[in-house]
């Protein structure tokens, strides 16, 4: 299982910005701090991304690059798609478990967004 959270600062003054609007974010993954997150705009091939996985409901693979110039190292992009349960902890906390799909076992994977 891996286990990847995403830490943020609260803010004094009682801020009424919901954990998942937060700019700026520290990772840590398997507890192991690994770097960090920004909140951002798509950018033209995020939404390219987006547009050519619409059509899928669950699964992994790799999209080609259609481009001349690489973007990407090898000329592909490894995806993942798949369904996540959504769990409000506080206002300081989102949980999203990847759900597996036989429903035998548990997440194989857990995001945890929390305002400390």
């Amino acid at each position: 299982m891996v286990r990847i959270a995403m830490e943020c600062e609260k803010r004094s003054g009682g801020d009424k910005t919901q954990v998942m609007e937060e700019p700026i974010w520290t990772m840590f993954c398997n507890g192991k701090k690994s770097g960090f997150g920004v909140k951002r705009e798509p950018t033209e091939e995020d939404l390219r991304v987006m547009r050519t996985l619409h059509v899928v409901s669950m699964g992994a693979g790799v999209i080609p690059e259609e481009k001349e110039e690489e973007v990407h190292p090898e000329g592909e992009l490894a995806y993942m798609r798949a369904h996540f349960e959504r769990v409000v902890g506080s206002r300081d906390s989102e949980t999203y478990y990847m759900m597996n799909p036989d429903g035998n076992s548990g997440p194989e994977l857990s995001l945890f967004f929390v305002r400390v």
